[in-house]
């Protein structure tokens, strides 16, 4: 029960919160208690999805906060919401919705070989985090309104992120990728940022397990996600703490000081895994253990109670490269940004990865 109680007080909350835009964390919140409605079949888990559908979209279908002109993936990842909103109240308002943001991706600007830039303000660039912003919504839309028609698009942003992004020798996705290699981060020859975040590689992990449930099971294509999940997986778990069972904030630098077992990351490779499993992506015998091993770690090691209420420890705030010569990508610097309690992004994930874990066992919750 202990971590339903946190998240149904952190809910709680959460609806009087006014969002200062249109942002992805609390999409990824709202998305937690989908998943728990879908798990449990408890509708108390969709108060707080109905009160973001009712102050966030207007009856034109306007989406308070949405800014257009920024050409940000980040902001399309809430549109996730929308798509529920739209199937469990019928309200045409948040089809509108949708559509707006789906008209926005359709201009959103590329690389020279396909890939969607993160934003108009990182020009060229393609960040794991974005994989997860934008290609589920994509599909979803690609999938109950398109016949599927441009699925290839998708398959073929993966495809080349595992090109570019990739290291065979770690076994790892680096950060991001920039295409002109101007950026201060940008390493000359490859064109990678300098470092292994967990975050962004969590990003990565639900974002393969996402696209795959999204499509028809029938569809032969989509098995390109279960290949390149399976390596992503078997490629980190290496790199997991043996005592303590989660993942370093970054990755591969357990011998860094100042390093530390961070809570988002870890929760969203559980999630991955958990989801893998249910859906036939990775075999149950061999990696649904240690999913659930990997998001009970974070339950022990990161959920604290401190003056009547329970609060998750352990999540980096924020974490990004540039635009310009700030955030420049260093072990330095991801070590640096702050780590908050009650994160938006590591409540999101365990809420996420809690959800999975409940409907693949089956069990009454624990």
């Amino acid at each position: 029960m202990i971590f339903e109680t946190y998240f149904k007080d952190f809910l709680e909350d959460f609806c009087s919160v006014e969002m200062e835009h249109w942002n992805y964390p609390y999409g990824c919140i709202l998305m937690g208690a989908v998943g728990l409605y879908e798990a449990t079949g408890d509708e108390d888990w969709l108060k707080a999805v109905r009160v973001f559908g009712e102050k966030y979209v207007d009856e034109k279908g306007v989406i308070r906060g949405y800014v257009a002109d920024e050409h940000n993936v980040d902001l399309m990842c809430s549109g996730n919401v929308l798509y529920f909103l739209y199937q469990y109240t019928g309200e045409q308002r948040f089809k509108d919705g949708i559509d707006m943001i789906m008209a926005n991706l359709r201009e959103q600007p590329r690389t020279s070989y396909g890939n969607f830039w993160h934003k108009q303000i990182y020009p060229y660039q393609v960040w794991l985090d974005g994989l997860y912003m934008a290609q589920p919504f994509y599909l979803r839309y690609e999938t109950l309104f398109n016949d599927g028609k441009n699925y290839d698009d998708t398959i073929a942003q993966f495809q080349n992120v595992r090109k570019y992004i990739y290291d065979d020798k770690k076994h790892l996705y680096y950060h991001a990728y920039d295409e002109t290699r101007n950026m201060i981060w940008a390493d000359k020859a490859t064109g990678c940022s300098p470092c292994f975040w967990l975050r962004a590689m969590g990003w990565y992990l639900m974002a393969l397990a996402d696209c795959y449930g999204i499509m028809p099971e029938d569809c032969e294509k989509r098995r390109v996600f279960a290949e390149l999940l399976k390596e992503a997986v078997d490629g980190l778990l290496p790199y997991r703490d043996e005592a303590k069972g989660m993942f370093y904030q970054l990755i591969d630098r357990k011998d860094l000081e100042g390093n530390y077992l961070e809570t988002s990351g870890t929760a969203m490779v559980a999630y991955a895994i958990l989801k893998g499993c249910r859906l036939g992506m990775l075999e149950t015998q061999t990696y649904e253990k240690v999913g659930r091993d990997i998001l009970l770690a974070v339950g022990t090691e990161k959920l604290e109670y401190d003056h009547g209420r329970l609060h998750l420890t352990g999540s980096c705030a924020s974490a990004g490269l540039g635009p310009k010569d700030e955030r420049d990508g260093s072990p330095e610097y991801y070590l640096s940004e702050a780590v908050k309690p009650d994160n938006s992004h590591g409540v999101a994930a365990c809420m996420l990865a809690y959800g999975e874990w409940l409907k693949l066992s089956g069990k009454d919750r624990a």
